[in-house]
């Protein structure tokens, strides 16, 4: 199968996972330009930065669940920028060489991923050295422990569920890591992405190889999966994992998962699954807090030998709240411009890096899309939200909308009073301070407000 060939099987199966607009959005003009078949490298060509960053962050375990599907000699994708017309003249960097005399950079290609093990999918890089523990993950984590050390036994199935970029593909891949390290092959471990299981049963059903599928599934001692929510709705992919975490489950087959979201805020899930996720241990994972941030930014540079400023660290964990990976995000750029652009980083570039950094996701969202998804997620009508109505039950969602419109969109607080209801500003002052103090103290809260803005970043 030729280069063009196998990119169009891929995006065959991705359109049938993604919606038709996001589709025709994100992928359409995509190309797969370079092929390695000694490294199993590829690189995907896609027509600006935005769509590249997009791609990279939105779609890249599907892509390369696909690829895998299609070349299982495949271990690592890449993407370029490049116009249609002069993608297949663009080089891969892993291709480029540098002067014998160049010094070896710092952060160079993640060359690692190639050393993904292709019989449990898990990634060494993933370990307990690096994943740092505090108040929101502690008991996820306690419970991954206890997994490890009485495999099948205790805590099955464990699911642990928390928001975006908060470690939870960490500590799964660590936890896999953890247990082929600890029992030394004796226990068959096998780490995949929904968006893997759900293209093996794609794939399976097309090929009438469905009995390929069970063997691979059921002879395993430890199944891992990732973003289990998005089973939910798919019929022939929920049937086939009810009749693959049955006999895991009773034949004491260790089962873990992960969602961005409790078992019972899966609204599409089967109830017969919904059942069997709920019968083990539920656990949460939530924003981390400053003393943890600080350091996770601490280990990050130190493992990759940065040399930062403890107030630029101290900083950017100050500001940067709700996502893992927009703390290292932010922490690149800033490596970035110091070492190869030689600025030094005042405290207006920090900001412009930050607002840069944690802004990019929030540039499709308007205040419509908060009011809707608030009211949506509360099963009132958004106009509930906007009238002058003062009823009990619109009012916790009212004030969530109001700190949203704050958090995500930056509007002023006279501009926040008045669309919803030409309130006073002081009200919105009032919402949004209560909202920011709670979410630290109140778990449950915490969850509402990640699962809305989740389904905000996901249909923006």
């Amino acid at each position: 199968m030729n280069q063009q060939d196998l990119w169009q099987n891929v995006l065959g199966e991705i359109e049938l996972q993604i919606s038709r607009p996001n589709f025709l959005t994100w992928l359409k003009q995509s190309r797969l330009v370079q092929k390695n078949e000694k490294e199993g490298m590829v690189l995907v060509s896609l027509p600006n930065n935005f769509a590249k960053e997009w791609v990279r962050s939105r779609y890249h375990k599907l892509i390369l669940g696909s690829l895998r599907n299609f070349d299982g000699s495949i271990r690592h994708v890449d993407y370029v920028v490049a116009s249609p017309a002069t993608a297949l003249e663009a080089e891969p960097a892993y291709k480029k060489t540098k002067p014998a005399s160049a010094p070896e950079p710092k952060n160079q290609t993640p060359l690692i991923e190639l050393k993904i093990d292709p019989k449990t999918n898990l990634n060494p890089r993933y370990d307990f050295r690096s994943f740092i523990v505090g108040s929101s993950n502690e008991l996820a984590y306690a419970a991954v422990q206890a997994v490890i050390k009485d495999v099948g036994k205790k805590y099955n199935p464990l699911f642990i569920y928390g928001g975006v970029g908060l470690g939870k593909t960490h500590l799964l891949q660590a936890a896999g890591n953890e247990i082929t390290k600890t029992y030394q092959g004796r226990v068959n471990v096998l780490y995949v992405s929904s968006e893997k299981f759900i293209n093996d049963v794609v794939w399976a059903v097309r090929n009438k190889r469905m009995d390929d599928v069970k063997k691979r599934y059921r002879d395993i001692d430890v199944l891992i999966i990732d973003d289990i929510q998005f089973i939910g709705g798919k019929t022939t992919t929920e049937q086939e994992f009810f009749y693959t975490f049955n006999p895991l489950y009773e034949n004491n087959k260790q089962i873990i998962m992960s969602s961005d979201r409790p078992p019972a805020a899966i609204p599409t899930l089967e109830e017969r699954l919904r059942s069997r996720f709920e019968g083990g241990m539920i656990a949460d994972i939530s924003y981390p807090d400053y003393e943890m941030r600080l350091a996770i930014l601490k280990t990050k540079a130190q493992e990759q030998n940065w040399s930062i400023e403890e107030k630029i660290m101290e900083s950017i964990a100050a500001k940067v709240q709700k996502n893992i990976r927009e703390l290292e995000g932010v922490l690149n750029k800033i490596v970035f411009y110091q070492e190869y652009k030689n600025e030094k980083i005042d405290n207006k570039k920090l900001e412009e890096i930050i607002s840069e950094t944690i802004q990019v996701s929030s540039k499709n969202i308007t205040p419509q899309d908060v009011i809707k998804t608030v009211a949506e997620a509360f099963g009132i009508e958004p106009a509930d939200l906007t009238n002058r109505s003062r009823k009990q039950e619109v009012v916790e969602p009212r004030q969530i909308t109001m700190y949203l419109l704050r958090d995500i969109l930056k509007l002023s607080y006279p501009h926040i009073g008045e669309k919803l209801g030409k309130r006073d500003h002081t009200t919105a002052i009032h919402a949004c301070g209560k909202i920011a103090k709670e979410i630290n103290q109140n778990p449950g809260l915490n969850q509402k407000i990640m699962m809305i803005r989740e389904k905000m970043f996901k249909t923006s």
